[in-house]
């Protein structure tokens, strides 16, 4: 595989998309001819360049979510129904857009999964890990760690004691999850300082997760994984993620708010005015999944903008009244964060 610099910058017309969408507002995001928004259909403005490339059978994604859910899905929410259909733009090559991939039924199980069990684990590291020391909470000292929202918001206790307390203070539980806690790595632990993966053996994937998306993207193994926690006004610069040593595609899933996503390439081809440069922008709803593989697998891209009050009612009231029934109340005091939250989950082979 061809060596990619990952301290490269981005090409200007990348960079350029980018700060275009940066702050832009709602009503503008809604008339923007440019932008690919596939939750309601084919926009008129793509015409040909947007095609269908392929439909997954809803029985195969029932009996997948099924797997998933275990019995936590009350049988009038059954996850069955229309054909999911998978996009691409001409533009990006092996870039597939399925803007309906997870039901509203299954979209808080990931989300309970994730940030109730596995943000819980001390094995899957933080970006709070690298100043601090986590206490994760327990119903006893012998017990496992609990979900950090089963503490109260308003707790003044310290949650992350500062490895240098002349540097960085102590952080609160509403600190940590309000603003503070942007990423957790699952299974293969990414070193962002050193921009490599570790000699050591990585924590097991979580499997209920890793069945749910090798079902339906069958070229990856899901073997590492970061999920980034979004609030409006927070960015992703524009990368390329180039640490792996495997090519096969990356799996991108969204929840809760809107994002803006700009992907883009810069070829070598011959033109008068330099390389020429490929660039999208997509607005990616909850529940909507992207596939990165082939020409766009090493492609610039970047989250310029949450969209602000854009989370789907399903998820609002999140962590409280979801699908876990009685469970629900235990976070009652946290009804309504996801509202103005979006997480990410981005997956790939190592």
């Amino acid at each position: 595989m061809e060596y990619l610099d990952p301290h490269q910058r981005p090409p200007d017309g990348i960079r350029k998309v980018y700060k275009k969408y940066q702050k832009m507002k709602l009503q503008d995001l809604d008339a923007d001819p440019d932008i690919v928004d596939l939750s309601s259909g084919m926009p008129p403005n793509l015409n040909s360049k947007v095609r269908v490339v392929k439909e997954v059978d809803p029985s195969q994604l029932s009996a997948s979510f099924r797997a998933f859910a275990g019995g936590d899905i009350p049988h009038h929410n059954s996850p069955v129904g229309e054909r999911v259909t998978v996009y691409e733009h001409d533009d990006m090559p092996g870039l597939h857009i399925i803007p309906s991939f997870l039901p509203p039924s299954i979209q808080p199980l990931l989300l309970n999964r994730l940030l109730h069990r596995d943000l819980s684990h001390p094995t899957h590291l933080t970006n709070i890990h690298t100043h601090y020391n986590i206490n994760y909470p327990r119903s006893s000292p012998e017990s496992a760690p609990t979900s950090f929202f089963s503490l109260s918001p308003t707790s003044p206790a310290t949650i992350a004691v500062p490895i240098d307390p002349s540097i960085h203070r102590p952080i609160t539980i509403a600190q940590l999850l309000n603003k503070k806690m942007r990423w957790m790595t699952i299974g293969g632990q990414y070193d962002w300082t050193e921009k490599r993966y570790p000699d050591s053996a990585p924590p097991v994937f979580p499997a209920d997760i890793k069945d749910l998306l090798e079902n339906t993207f069958s070229d990856t193994k899901a073997e590492a994984a970061i999920v980034n926690l979004y609030s409006p006004g927070d960015t992703l610069s524009v990368h390329r993620d180039v640490a792996e040593t495997s090519a096969t595609g990356l799996i991108s899933v969204s929840l809760g708010c809107d994002a803006v996503f700009v992907i883009g390439t810069s070829t070598s081809e011959s033109s008068d005015r330099g390389p020429v440069e490929k660039v999208l922008a997509l607005r990616l709803r909850s529940g909507s999944a992207v596939y990165m593989s082939r020409l766009s697998r090493f492609a610039w891209h970047g989250v310029p903008q949450i969209v602000p009050g854009t989370c789907p009612g399903g998820l609002k009231d999140w962590p409280a009244g979801n699908v876990d029934g009685e469970e629900g109340e235990l976070y009652e005091n946290w009804r309504g964060w996801m509202k103005g939250k979006r997480v990410n989950l981005n997956v790939r082979q190592m």
